[in-house]
């Protein structure tokens, strides 16, 4: 936005080279609520206030008041919304600042285990509703128009809350379509013959104990962009962390352990987002890297 300067003194403008776009990420969240609810809880004042700047609505939710789908815009995306937290992505903290937010209205949530005593009773159990296919293809629609405003938001930068906070947050959770987003041209994906390629190699190679493999999958969590300290992370922030990639890439089965799968798929994507991050990985097939030097 451009300034008009006061009546004594002039503004002489040179643009600067040294500069880029202050919006850097796109994350995405499911609501766990419906509609209105979401609606006044991202937009009227509370002790404890969030907000986004988009609100995404979903088919027959009887608090919807349109007939047709809308996008609600709640925050200027010149301003800065409250919707990750303290979340952490890349070398970036304070996700909020260099972000947009997009809520999106779907009734997941999970039931705590009952405390009895100092005991829980039971385990953690979690819904999650499919997300309406038109509510989709709307987003996709946002999406699309919110890349071309910023294109500093490259396919990595496509986040969820659960990716950039996986302390407290999981959504937009399992049902989430991420690889139909990646395949419209929002976000990150794999392909699926690297996965392969990656597995094969993977499950020839034994030699590795157990604490070493999870030390370098957390490394390699970090070169993505989760925000996991590989030197310092504790077996159950590495559990914590490989959940949430999981969540995002492996969707049909999130059970924080890292296994062959899971290190295939995360090796698939650091070799086509980041393809020289691979060389410092020892046990890398090194046929993989004198492809990549050749290009």
């Amino acid at each position: 936005m451009n300034h008009t300067p006061g009546s004594d003194y002039r503004i002489e403008t040179v643009e600067s080279q040294n500069a880029s776009e202050r919006v850097r990420f796109l994350v995405m969240h499911f609501t766990a609520i419906d509609f209105a609810t979401s609606l006044r809880v991202l937009t009227q004042p509370s002790a404890a206030p969030v907000s986004a700047h988009y609100l995404v609505p979903e088919r027959n939710d009887p608090s919807y008041p349109h007939r047709e789908l809308r996008v609600y815009q709640l925050v200027d995306e010149n301003r800065r919304a409250w919707h990750a937290g303290p979340g952490k992505w890349k070398d970036r903290t304070q996700v909020n600042d260099q972000s947009i937010g997009i809520e999106i209205v779907n009734k997941s949530y999970c039931e705590t285990p009952v405390e009895s005593g100092e005991v829980e009773v039971g385990e953690e159990t979690c819904f999650f509703p499919e997300f309406d296919p038109a509510q989709i293809k709307l987003l996709i629609a946002l999406s699309k128009d919110i890349l071309a405003r910023y294109p500093d938001i490259s396919p990595t930068n496509v986040v969820g809350h659960g990716d950039v906070i996986p302390q407290y947050k999981i959504d937009p959770g399992p049902r989430f379509p991420w690889q139909q987003l990646a395949e419209a041209g929002i976000g990150a994906w794999y392909e699926e013959e690297t996965v392969q390629r990656h597995l094969e190699h993977l499950q020839g190679n034994t030699t590795s104990d157990r604490e070493s493999v999870r030390r370098r999958f957390a490394r390699q969590l970090a070169d993505y962009g989760y925000g996991i300290d590989p030197e310092s992370a504790t077996d159950e922030d590495i559990s914590l962390y490989t959940r949430a990639f999981q969540y995002h890439f492996r969707p049909w089965k999130v059970d924080g352990e890292v296994d062959n799968q899971s290190r295939a798929i995360l090796l698939a994507l650091l070799e086509k987002y980041f393809p020289r991050k691979l060389s410092d990985y020892p046990g890398i097939n090194t046929g993989i890297l004198a492809e990549l030097e050749s290009e």
